[in-house]
């Protein structure tokens, strides 16, 4: 197969999708790998990597989309790829396709096949693409609530982990997740006094048992939520509805009663973000004010590293990219897991939850993927 690596274009974006090792692993299969020139530059892999591995290098974005029959990315298409998608094209990225209406409308259009890396689930029923990418995302999540914390950021002055004599911050993470298992993980080490909420009981079972009381572990009922994010200095928003829109769990009302250089950080951005005052922000420019509370609500949190992001992303996707190389989308229909993926197939809408949030049909893949 002929397979598309793409330079990525959305702002402050620094992640590849493959590494020159997984370009070898394609080219050993005997597969096509055509990568943009300075794809991986950012990520710390140059061209000539690429070149050694096997992939041949090209000049342009519609090069790429061109010759490529897979095209694998980190983050979803943006304005200037909608045109170069094709039917005979196979796309593998992170979609989040229940935040955007207007992506998920190009993609339909574009008659493309489009499997998303967050929707993806393994025998367990887990996320195993999202995984990576959110453990980085749930320690940086603390890292820039820190900072923001601090006055020059416009905080309440806090040090996270105090000093003997001053208590430290409370953190509150909304969601017991792999991202709130990691920010509660950063959190502690920092020294901060730390409260995880979470709908499930077996998982706080889990985390209890893992924290032996250094972290306080609650049943999340809005109630409780209300009450705690009144406390908190800095709340760590990681929900999830896996393809769908993400709860909102703080409205307006309760966030203009926090206390005023408090710090929001939005995990969930990506999904439609967890609070009523979110809204998407870049590295570049990561929080804005609002209600006299900092939001960190920025859609790429993992690009701050690059490198570390790009090289735990090909670890989860390489034997996926592998399976599409070989087999193409057949690899989908003996795997139920793997087909939970497909948001989009030649047209029709094939991921029930962004079905609902945007109320457009919602067609089953198993009926319309090719059989082997």
């Amino acid at each position: 197969m002929r397979i598309g690596v793409p330079k990525e274009i959305k702002t402050g974006e620094h992640r590849v999708a493959l590494t020159p090792a997984g370009a070898a692993e394609l080219h050993q299969r005997g597969h096509s790998v055509f990568v943009m020139r300075t794809a991986g530059e950012s990520a710390g892999f140059n061209d000539e990597r690429y070149v050694h591995a096997g992939a041949r290098l090209v000049d342009s974005l519609a090069e790429v989309y061109a010759n490529a029959e897979l095209i694998v990315k980190v983050k979803e298409p943006q304005t200037d790829e909608y045109a170069l998608l094709t039917e005979r094209h196979l796309l593998f990225t992170y979609l989040h396709l229940a935040a955007n209406r207007t992506l998920t409308d190009a993609l339909l259009a574009s008659g493309a096949s489009c499997i998303a890396y967050e929707t993806l689930t393994d025998a367990q029923g887990r996320l195993p693409l999202l995984a990576p990418m959110s453990e980085i995302a749930g320690r940086m999540a603390v890292q820039a609530g820190a900072h923001h914390l601090e006055m020059a950021q416009g905080g309440k002055g806090m040090l996270l982990g105090g000093i003997p004599g001053v208590a430290p911050a409370e953190v509150l993470i909304l969601g017991g997740g792999v991202v709130g298992a990691n920010a509660a993980a950063m959190a502690v080490g920092m020294g901060a006094q730390v409260r995880i909420l979470d709908k499930s009981i077996a998982r706080l079972r889990q985390l209890d048992d893992h924290w032996r009381g250094r972290v306080v572990c609650e049943f999340a009922t809005q109630e409780r939520i209300n009450i705690l994010a009144l406390q908190a200095d800095l709340i760590i928003g990681s929900v999830l509805n896996a393809g769908a829109s993400a709860p909102k769990v703080l409205d307006r009302d309760l966030i203009a009663q926090m206390e005023k250089g408090s710090v929001l950080v939005d995990v969930a951005i990506d999904q439609g973000g967890c609070f009523a005052t979110s809204r998407p922000t870049t590295h570049q420019h990561p929080t804005y004010k609002e209600e006299g509370v900092i939001h960190y609500c920025v859609a790429n949190i993992p690009s701050a590293v690059g490198r570390t992001a790009t090289l735990g992303l090909t670890n989860a996707t390489l034997a996926y990219i592998l399976r599409l190389a070989d087999t193409g989308l057949v690899a989908l229909q003996s795997d139920p897991g793997f087909r939970a993926g497909l948001n989009i197939y030649r047209g029709h809408l094939t991921q029930a939850g962004v079905a609902e949030s945007f109320g457009l049909t919602y067609t089953d893949p198993q009926i319309l993927l090719p059989v082997g």
